[in-house]
């Protein structure tokens, strides 16, 4: 029988035991540091890529931790989005009952759309562990329904996105009403300097966990298909007819695009969910849980579920937009190609994206260049082949479309002849370049 590493962690038995049914054999790299800084009591800063384990890294030793004759908050794990948090929460639920623990350990999910009242009720016996948002949780403390004061250790999860929504305000008043001493864990994919203001309040002497982006080389295929003069949505098409994913991801870089594209692909025949930030908190609800009933083949979304949200069985992640920035990159097709599994990461591209392509070819990431026609992959030129041929007469084509008139009415053909008068005058000035 192979031998679970997770033993060599120091863990208590029954802990071991719900490990051994979630079928982990073997800790990330997160987890083999992370798990004993937790367990020893530290703070801890650790930023690892999505996918990698951070979620359970904080998750096993909740539950090792806690103290059954105490009736009270001593585990808070606060999320940016009230999926993520309801992710995490079902999660603790599955390994307290895999502990056969139902009746001893307990946990509550604090978050908006909820009935208040309701959670105010249940409330009045506190649980050993919340989660939920910073928002929610803190209104129900100002509101004297709970009382964090009691609890050990504070968890924020993806803390850069946190940061970016605005919502490290709230942490930091539920951290004022905590113990000065409590143990602070911060996980995220990304640690933007902005955030270390924050960290040096309220860490005190953080274990620092970076386990580097490794965009698993050997399982994930990055593609590159030029958009040129042609559509998203046929391009996407197109594609559909020759990957035949178990599950896709499109991402966007807008709701307005989301929404735009998801209908577009719907009316071409895709079997295609749409979630994005702008959906009223019943939809988003549903639509995620349409999402992992496994309803769609495709998914199109914005960056919302590029963090943290976990959908099982992503085979592919299509960037209808590439993102502005490379670690959003990172973040997208993170969700494939997750715990050795293999995945696939295609990227429609305009020239524009060009100096984002460069930054991540330069970080190791090979791309290829592809293309679909009739039903095929198909091999296409690189980037820097068409970037040296376009440069090649950039200067002498822009000044031959000045002397180019545009006809006051589009006829049949117009632009035909606009480029074949632009041709000609082309030739005129090359002919006077060579006579200097």
């Amino acid at each position: 029988m192979k031998k679970n590493l997770f033993s060599e962690l120091s863990l208590q038995p029954q802990v071991l035991q719900v490990i051994d049914k979630l079928k982990f054999n073997e800790p990330t790299k997160i987890q083999e540091k992370g798990i004993p800084a937790v367990l020893k009591g530290k703070d801890i800063i650790a930023q690892s890529q999505t996918g990698s384990g951070k979620t359970h890294t904080y998750l096993i030793p909740s539950l090792e931790m806690i103290d059954e004759d105490r009736n009270e908050v001593q585990f808070i794990i606060t999320a940016p989005t009230r999926e993520l948090a309801m992710q995490i929460y079902d999660e603790i639920r599955k390994m307290i009952s895999l502990a056969n623990k139902e009746q001893v350990w307990t946990t509550r999910l604090l978050v908006g759309g909820t009935d208040k009242q309701r959670l105010i009720k249940k409330l009045e016996k506190p649980p050993h562990i919340i989660v939920g948002t910073p928002g929610r949780i803190l209104d129900l403390v100002n509101e004297n329904a709970l009382s964090i004061y009691s609890a050990s250790t504070f968890v924020i999860d993806e803390a850069d996105l946190m940061f970016d929504l605005g919502f490290i305000k709230e942490v930091d008043q539920l951290l004022v009403r905590c113990q000065q001493d409590i143990q602070v864990l911060v996980f995220s994919a990304t640690i933007p300097i902005k955030l270390n203001h924050f960290l040096k309040k309220y860490l005190k002497n953080p274990e620092q966990i970076k386990i580097e982006n490794q965009l698993a080389p050997e399982t994930m295929e990055h593609r590159l298909i030029a958009i040129r003069h042609r559509e998203k949505a046929t391009i996407l098409y197109n594609l559909s007819q020759v990957i035949h994913p178990y599950l896709a991801i499109i991402f966007t870089n807008g709701k307005e695009e989301a929404e735009s594209l998801g209908k577009q692909l719907i009316q071409k025949g895709l079997n295609v969910g749409i979630l994005h930030g702008g959906l009223n908190p019943r939809v988003r609800k549903r639509a995620l849980k349409d999402i992992q009933n496994l309803r769609y083949q495709y998914i199109v979304a914005t960056d919302l579920i590029s963090r943290g949200i976990d959908i099982k069985g992503v085979s592919h992640v299509i960037n209808a937009s590439l993102p502005k920035e490379e670690h959003f990159y990172i973040h997208r097709v993170g969700r494939t190609a997750r715990i050795n599994m293999q995945g696939t990461a295609i990227s429609l591209y305009h020239d524009d994206d060009i100096p984002l392509i460069q930054k991540l070819e330069q970080k190791g990431i090979q791309f290829s260049y592809v293309d679909v026609k009739d039903g095929t992959w198909q091999n296409a030129k690189r980037w820097n082949k068409r970037e040296h041929r376009q440069k090649k007469h950039t200067s002498i084509d822009r000044e031959a479309w000045k002397y180019v008139k545009k006809p006051k009415k589009r006829k049949p053909g117009y632009r035909k002849k606009m480029k074949q008068q632009h041709e000609q005058v082309k030739k005129q000035l090359q002919q006077k370049r060579r006579k200097k």
